[in-house]
């Protein structure tokens, strides 16, 4: 025990350190000019593809039926939801000029959308809760692979048979 409380205190200065002297952190990023929004948002593209591909073959291939591939499977349509998500986020905030956003406090943020566009100002407050489907995704990421670690070898594969 007091081995362990050794070494937690040589990281408390670091601890310290990244809790009052951190700079802003922001769910979404944005990038500089518009080469590299387009490229991201490509690459949100690709990934909603990609994942909409994995729930395909786990459905295709009948492997769903086993809980560790269900997870990743829900793992998958959360990661799908995150990335449309964030696609329209980037949107928002970089290609269209119709929200104007100031920060008046530490904690506070001014949005004001054009006139005749003000449901843009719910929307984007809406999308910019992207941490509640990147969560879970992670989390159902985490115990999916858990789980297929912890089954036993013929309970991963419910499609093949023994000796094929």
């Amino acid at each position: 025990m007091k081995q362990i409380i050794c070494k937690s205190i040589k990281f408390l200065p670091v601890f310290l350190a990244v809790l009052f002297y951190s700079e802003q952190a922001m769910a979404t990023q944005k990038h500089g000019g518009i080469e590299g929004v387009i490229v991201h948002q490509m690459a949100h593209i690709i990934f909603v593809g990609a994942m909409a591909l994995l729930i395909y073959w786990l459905r295709q291939h009948g492997l769903v039926v086993n809980q560790g591939w269900r997870r990743i499977q829900y793992a998958a349509v959360f990661f799908l939801l995150w990335n449309s998500n964030a696609f329209i986020v980037h949107f928002l905030e970089e290609q269209v000029d119709i929200l104007d956003m100031a920060q008046i406090g530490p904690w506070q943020l001014r949005l004001q959308a054009q006139p005749g566009f003000e449901w843009f100002a719910w929307l984007y407050y809406l999308v910019k809760l992207d941490h509640l489907l990147c969560v879970p995704a992670m989390i159902c990421l985490y115990s999916g692979l858990k789980r297929l670690l912890e089954a036993p070898a013929s309970e991963s594969r419910p499609g093949k048979m023994e000796g094929s």
